[in-house]
């Protein structure tokens, strides 16, 4: 990272390297890619290695399993359906989705699946893009019959079961009840894997065709999908879940032959994308230009600032903000960001070094992805360490800490 003129200075970003450096050179973080772009300036730092112990040293375009970070490019796609009046928010989504028609909704989060009340009305398209449809992985809930039921019909990623192809993931999804009331409450995940069914049936092709003719090409992003070629498998590092207690490093997936070695039954808009971190520049580059990317319009400027500002009412985000507050023995510390928008956290309180207006997510297997509108600022770190330990949400926190001391005006 040498001289720069677009406000980031040299000490600071020398720091940024020297914090990164250290958490691999711990033995904690095997090996990441980072970068960070302000207006047409970019730095990227590849640092370590393929698998903890050893291996090819990591580049600039290696493949990483973007996990949640998936949630914020998934998203687009039905932006653009928005963006061309194939969708309206508060249409309800039962003509594409009638698995979702006549819900009942559970008297209690942890009653019976048959101790249910009608909801009090269809579930609409802005349910779907806000996370309050009404069902979702809630962390708070764990081993009530709803949660068992959802993890036992593969309704999220191999927890415990892979997940089926689409249309009998619907069929699985419409036999349960709902959590709560259509627009009530926010709740994590499924309704980002609900999008990618929502699209597909709304345009006739499959979600990664339309992501791929309408986002993907357009901008560049020409290693990002739902699973790695076999061409590119050498560039997709091995992915570790360590052990909670010891430390050890178990391996979560490996590259060959692994869940990204070929195209899945289900492709998940909440967690499925592996990609690089120029792909995902090129994606919130896009978003802080207003939809742009050169001279050719990839979403509407009003469809950006939808997705990008806080969607929740206080009443729906105080699950979320409990959520976050609860469990950071569980996220370490991830999460607190007050808002949400469309597929993506948007910061309304400064609550760490990062700005309000801040948007992005970051993923389970050690991935964080965020622009700010105010500094016209893009960070990407990625990494193949899941969160079953804190190691990558500290290196995280530090990466972000330490980039906005870096900026200089």
């Amino acid at each position: 990272m040498g001289h720069s003129n677009s406000g980031f200075s040299e000490a600071g970003l020398r720091r940024l390297r020297e914090v990164l450096v250290r958490h691999v050179e711990s033995g904690a973080i095997p090996g990441l890619v980072a970068l960070v772009g302000r207006g047409d300036e970019t730095h990227v730092e590849a640092i370590g290695t393929m698998r903890h112990d050893g291996g090819a040293p990591m580049r600039r375009d290696t493949i990483f399993r973007m996990a949640s970070t998936s949630k914020p490019v998934s998203m687009a796609a039905a932006m653009v359906l928005l963006d061309e009046c194939r969708l309206r928010l508060d249409d309800p989504v039962e003509p594409w989705l009638p698995e979702l028609a006549d819900r009942r909704v559970l008297k209690r989060i942890d009653s019976p699946l048959d101790d249910t009340v009608p909801a009090r009305r269809p579930i609409t398209v802005r349910d779907v893009l806000t996370s309050t449809f009404g069902l979702g992985m809630d962390m708070t809930s764990l081993g009530t019959p709803i949660m068992n039921a959802i993890f036992e019909r593969g309704l999220t990623p191999d927890l415990p079961v892979p997940m089926p192809e689409p249309d009998e993931w619907m069929r699985r999804l419409g036999e349960l009840p709902l959590m709560h009331q259509p627009g009530e409450r926010w709740q994590y995940h499924i309704s980002n894997d609900l999008v990618g069914v929502l699209v597909a049936r709304v345009t006739g092709q499959p979600f990664e065709e339309f992501l791929r003719e309408r986002i993907f090409e357009p901008l560049g992003m020409a290693d990002t999908g739902f699973h790695v070629p076999e061409d590119k498998i050498d560039r997709l590092p091995t992915l570790y879940a360590p052990d909670p207690q010891s430390g050890e490093f178990h391996v979560w997936d490996e590259a060959k032959g692994g869940r990204w070695s070929q195209a899945p039954a289900f492709p998940g808009g909440g967690g499925g994308l592996a990609s690089t971190a120029d792909d995902y520049h090129a994606y919130f580059r896009m978003l802080l230009n207003g939809g742009m990317h050169g001279g050719e319009r990839i979403l509407s400027r009003p469809a950006v600032e939808l997705m990008t500002t806080d969607r929740l009412t206080p009443e729906q985000n105080a699950a979320r903000n409990a959520m976050a507050r609860d469990n950071v023995h569980v996220s370490f510390g991830q999460g607190q960001h007050g808002g949400w928008g469309f597929g993506m956290a948007v910061r309304t309180y400064r609550g760490d070094y990062a700005s309000v207006g801040q948007f992005g997510w970051d993923g389970g297997a050690g991935t964080s992805t965020y622009a700010d509108p105010g500094k016209q600022l893009t960070g990407i770190l990625l990494t193949q360490v899941g969160m079953s330990v804190p190691n990558s949400a500290r290196l995280i926190h530090d990466f972000w800490t330490t980039l906005y001391q870096a900026i200089d005006a």
